[in-house]
């Protein structure tokens, strides 16, 4: 038996599908452990380019049990439509199962993430406005009840919960937001409309998890967003609503610390960062836009432009430490083909004095300045390479640089979007 976490080591958007697809097929079970339809992974097979939000990314292995864990928030309309367009492309979804456990993002809750931001005007945080933020503010409230996957089993109960929620939302509704207010009904049968599609799959998977694990299964808990948008460890408050960290797994699952035997923190192989907060290797130039054009950085399920800049070597190093990482998986290396020269940040300058990991006050981190390491290009195309042996040596030199300032080893290295784009080092 075998934990294996993987985490975005920086603000998502990082390429964890493609790396928990690659593992997926040695895997008995993938968890997906938080997070809701805010995250987007996509997984490329044989040309064919499948876009998930919420289903883990193990579910094009079908003698692979995908679950959503109960540290996971559920939109019922977008997982009815993920599991409906996977069936349509030949994806039978039969090895998906989803905690009872897990809340339910509502139409209320979409509602008022939309009216919060725009009322924050510029102080908006860059939400996706999926309703994830309220959903997991009502989770943590308890009062009352909040809607979770068991109430969809049962009319009565689902009413009642909604019937509870609506007496305090439209109170907030129409005194705070000058907004309409919503119907019980209406909200009820939007809501229970999914259920034919849905019920099946809802289940008890903190049970059917540890009797995997007590038959020798060996598992991968795949995180969703990124380290820096973690709501403890990130760039605070613009971050996520829960923890995508490696000790998120822990409280998403139910799964002890002590269980897990490896920790993969998936990075590019230069930063991005979509919506608000500090970022400061960003490049707001003609290579920031190169870098955009190449990678095709926009957002999978907001398709907001990302802003990008040269990796962080700072925010690598920092992440590995949270996390305990033991791996590196370097992904999209082939986007900086095109460049004479590559740079690295290997410390900030912030006020002064030179600064080695990440600190903790967002305002301190807001002025840091980056101290680059320049580093040459290969200027050769690495798609069509398979072999770590044959890559460039300047592309070699890069990696092992990246190495030496995150002090873990790279054990997988992406050239591209499909799986054979992938070269695969030690026992990774």
């Amino acid at each position: 038996m075998s934990v294996k976490v993987v985490v975005g080591a920086q603000w998502g958007d990082e390429g964890k599908g493609k790396v928990t697809d690659l593992l997926a097929e040695q895997a008995d079970v993938v968890v997906r452990y938080q997070g809701g339809n805010n995250a987007g992974h996509t997984v490329v097979v044989g040309g064919d380019e499948y876009r998930l939000h919420l289903i883990p990314s193990g579910i094009l292995h079908s003698d692979t049990l995908c679950l959503m864990a109960d540290g996971t928030v559920i939109d019922p309309e977008c997982l009815a439509g993920e599991i409906e367009g996977l069936q349509a492309r030949g994806v039978s979804c039969d090895n998906l199962r989803v905690s009872g456990n897990a809340h339910v993002i509502m139409p209320y809750h979409r509602l008022l993430d939309e009216l919060q931001e725009t009322a924050r005007g510029a102080a908006s945080i860059g939400t996706t406005r999926r309703g994830i933020g309220p959903v997991y503010t009502d989770k943590t409230a308890r009062k009352p009840l909040p809607v979770r996957m068991w109430d969809l089993l049962d009319k009565d109960t689902l009413r009642q919960r909604v019937e509870g929620q609506l007496a305090e939302k439209n109170l907030i509704l129409q005194a705070v937001y000058d907004a309409e207010p919503l119907a019980v009904e209406a909200v009820l049968e939007e809501i229970w409309q999914h259920t034919a599609t849905l019920s099946d799959y809802i289940c008890d998977t903190r049970a059917l998890l540890y009797a995997k694990i007590a038959a020798g299964a060996d598992l991968i808990l795949e995180g969703a967003q990124g380290t820096f948008l973690d709501l403890d460890y990130g760039t605070y408050p613009f971050v996520t609503s829960s923890h995508p960290v490696a000790g998120g797994a822990c409280l998403g699952t139910g799964i002890g610390p002590t269980m897990i035997d490896s920790v993969v923190i998936v990075t590019k192989a230069y930063s991005t960062r979509v919506g608000a907060g500090p970022f400061p290797t960003e490049l707001s130039d003609e290579t920031g836009d190169l870098i955009r054009d190449r990678g095709q950085e926009y957002g999978t399920t907001t398709g907001r432009p990302r802003r990008c800049g040269w990796l962080d070597g700072v925010a690598l190093r920092t992440s590995a430490r949270i996390n305990g990482a033991t791996t590196i998986a370097l992904m999209l290396l082939d986007v900086l083909d095109a460049f004479d020269t590559v740079n690295l940040c290997t410390a900030y300058e912030i006020d002064g004095d030179s600064y080695s990991m990440m600190p903790a006050n967002v305002e301190l981190l807001s002025r840091a300045e980056p101290v680059f390491e320049q580093l040459p290009g290969w200027g050769c195309a690495l798609g069509g390479i398979t072999a770590y042996a044959d890559l460039p040596q300047a592309t070699r030199d890069y990696i092992s640089r990246i190495e030496a300032v995150a002090d873990i080893p790279v054990g997988l290295i992406s050239l591209g979007p499909s799986r054979e784009q992938t070269i695969i080092r030690g026992d990774f």
